[in-house]
């Protein structure tokens, strides 16, 4: 028998054996997986793709290209994201900044609905009546889609609220207060519509028929047609008779039909002047039948469209005079709306829409384009605007005016550009007439 010495030696060999075999085994194993993962690739120089590196095998260079290239995209997504929280920021501080004003807005309605001037109890009865609202009668709801009717009134008459109750302080069933002019300032505040009122407006002494048409197209009309309480000429002679004078006044000698209004928009001079035949004449005969003069004065333009079939609402106001009242004594259509009222048409019903001088830069550059587009709007395709000599200074028609048209979208049929001679060369003042047309499509 082996001695244990021996057994001990016998043992440390084999171990020593088993493990030389392990390492080669090891080594074996670790080739051959080195061997296919380098296989698995498309090239040795390829990204190892499989293993979710960004390297290239052998070539040092590309691996600090690629760690530069790494680099330059974090710094650009880190400035992107920057950018990004910033307009988050901003957002976030315009909406906290908008929800903000419209909780103001609504806690004023709910303190104008609650009441004018103090509690809902304080506001007189036909100051109430007047703001509604107003429940539906049964069977009515189905088709209107609510249950309350609210009577049409200016969110501005609030602003005004002493104003408002003074308009509305009268006898119901008697004569209306004699406050035309006042009446007219809270339209121009914005309190546009007025509420209605249950009271009679004061009737002129003496009143006679109007005289027939179409004579009374050119005919001035008789003094008893009217009240003459609001105004400081008491007759129709004071106020043919103010365009000699040298006091300026809301369009001086329109009252004078047998003056200049006798020959306006009769002669187109290839200028500034365009005639009415003219501007007809661009579109088929019997196509323009309706539309609208905005600050039409006492209506001449209107009256020269009717005489050629054409029926034209004018909006006027009754500063210096009784606009409207003489625009109706000649057989036309006045509408009393200010220029910042919305046109109370539907879209795309008017044929032509024309303004002279009223349409200008003495209206602020909001307010014009909002009334651009609203003419706009009120236009069917093919649709005429006559826009007639638009005053405003040099500077100002090319850096405003021509791209305020321009955003308004309308295609150019005609353009006049022109210096106003009636105020002298010295002065840097332009008059502009231009025939628009809404495109078709």
């Amino acid at each position: 028998m082996a001695s244990i010495e021996e057994c001990q030696r016998r043992a440390v060999v084999k171990h020593n054996s088993i493990c030389s075999m392990l390492k080669i085994l090891l080594l074996v194993v670790s080739t051959n997986l080195l061997t296919v993962l380098l296989f698995s690739c498309t090239s040795l120089d390829s990204r190892w793709s499989s293993c979710g590196l960004r390297v290239h095998s052998w070539d040092s260079a590309a691996l600090f290209r690629e760690l530069n290239a790494t680099r330059r995209d974090l710094s650009d997504s880190r400035t992107q994201s920057a950018e990004l929280q910033r307009r988050l920021a901003m957002t976030s501080s315009l909406l906290q900044t908008l929800l903000a004003e419209v909780g103001r807005a609504r806690e004023d309605m709910a303190t104008a609905a609650d009441g004018v001037g103090g509690s809902r109890d304080e506001i007189p009865e036909e100051l109430k009546l007047a703001m509604g609202p107003h429940k539906m009668p049964l069977g009515f709801t189905s088709n209107l889609g609510t249950d309350e009717l609210y009577p049409a009134l200016g969110s501005a008459c609030f602003n005004f609220q002493k104003e408002l109750v003074e308009y509305m302080s009268y006898e119901v069933g008697k004569e209306c207060p004699v406050d035309d002019v006042f009446a007219q300032r809270l339209m121009l505040k914005g309190c546009e519509p007025l509420p209605r009122r249950r009271c009679h407006p004061k009737s002129p002494k003496g009143y006679v028929e109007p005289v027939p048409f179409p004579a009374s197209l050119w005919t001035i009309p008789p003094d008893t047609s009217i009240t003459w309480d609001a105004y400081t000429c008491k007759n129709y002679t004071c106020l043919v008779n103010r365009r000699k004078e040298k006091t300026s006044y809301d369009c001086k000698d329109c009252f004078d039909l047998k003056g200049r209004e006798k020959v306006r928009w009769l002669h187109d001079d290839g200028g500034l002047a365009y005639g009415i035949d003219a501007v007809l004449g661009t579109k088929p005969p019997g196509t323009i039948r309706i539309g609208l003069d905005i600050g039409g004065g006492t209506g001449t333009f209107a009256a020269r469209m009717r005489e050629r079939n054409v029926t034209i609402v004018t909006s006027s106001m009754n500063f210096d005079g009784p606009f409207n009242s003489f625009i109706a004594s000649r057989g036309l259509v006045p509408m009393h709306v200010s220029v910042a009222h919305r046109l109370p048409f539907f879209d795309g019903t008017l044929d032509i829409v024309h303004s002279m001088h009223v349409l200008s830069n003495w209206i602020p550059d909001a307010v014009l384009e909002f009334a651009l587009f609203d003419i706009y709007r009120v236009l069917r395709p093919g649709g005429l605007f006559w826009l007639d000599h638009f005053f405003c200074a040099g500077t100002q028609l090319n850096s405003t005016y021509v791209p305020m048209l321009r955003r308004v979208g309308f295609n150019k049929l005609r353009w006049t550009a022109g210096r106003k001679l009636d105020r002298g060369m010295d002065k840097d003042e332009w008059y502009l007439s231009a025939l628009l047309e809404k495109p078709m499509t």
